[in-house]
């Protein structure tokens, strides 16, 4: 196996900026009003990138275990400005400080299970190992928890009559939101179950992909990709029912009654 990386220049990521050109090309010719967006996005994409790539290159050459947990503690609490973010004005404060709650030490707790366990990396704080797969772990269960939440939100408000009807029936909270939990769960997991059915036939994930452009053996990151995916689907489930099983309380008072919204 030919292990020789191919380095890209300049000159050669400047080309890919073509595919850009063509997306416009098209939105214009199709009377879309999408050009600003495109242009601000491809823009700040690259600026970030640069930027995070320099920064990189200073925390792997100064591996520090206060750097690494500083921007874990970074990425989730951006995770977590998204998530509420998108809610904003639809949640109470309880939901957000479950939301909160779950999204940290749900990802937190499958992180570190598969770096120290599963990987096994020594030092524990190798950011080379721990900002890429914190990244990845926690950006799923950011989605997953804002399907979550989503899901939650709209079926304690579109179902309302019927939860009401249950308790009435005298059924507890638990029970009379119990469909309610199970198919927001159900639609939060589903995008990251459909990721596994695809992968490896339909596409081949960034990860293993850019492992294999960089040299390594195809079967050394396909072992990774394997390990990395199963951690995202723990992480996500357990963000997510921790958010379910804590959120749904924040809709009832302390008699079980449903709050008035």
């Amino acid at each position: 196996m030919d292990d020789t990386v191919i380095s890209l220049g300049i000159l050669q990521v400047a080309l890919a900026y073509v595919f850009v050109v063509i997306l416009l090309i098209i939105i214009r010719a199709r009377g879309i009003k999408r050009e600003k967006e495109i242009l601000v996005s491809s823009v700040r994409m690259t600026l970030q990138l640069i930027l995070v790539g320099f920064l990189l290159v200073y925390i792997f050459d100064n591996p520090n275990p206060l750097i690494t947990i500083g921007i874990i503690a970074l990425m989730i609490t951006f995770s977590l400005f998204t998530v509420i973010k998108k809610f904003k004005g639809q949640i109470s404060k309880p939901l957000k400080l479950v939301i909160v709650f779950a999204m940290s030490t749900g990802s937190v707790l499958c992180l570190f299970y598969f770096l120290l366990i599963v990987i096994q990396v020594s030092p524990w704080y190798d950011p080379r190992y721990f900002i890429p797969i914190a990244g990845m772990i926690i950006g799923n269960s950011m989605t997953g928890l804002t399907l979550g939440a989503k899901s939650l939100i709209e079926g304690m408000t579109e179902q309302r009559a019927f939860v009401e009807e249950a308790l009435i029936l005298g059924a507890t909270p638990k029970a009379a939101s119990k469909k309610i939990i199970n198919n927001s769960f159900d639609s939060a997991i589903l995008p990251t179950i459909n990721s596994m059915l695809g992968m490896g036939i339909v596409f081949l994930p960034g990860m293993m992909t850019g492992q294999i452009l960089s040299g390594t053996s195809p079967l050394t990151a396909i072992a990774y990709q394997i390990a990395i995916m199963l951690g995202i689907l723990g992480s996500v489930s357990l963000t997510v029912i921790l958010m379910l099983q804590l959120g749904y309380k924040t809709f009832f008072n302390r008699q079980g009654q449903l709050i008035q919204n």
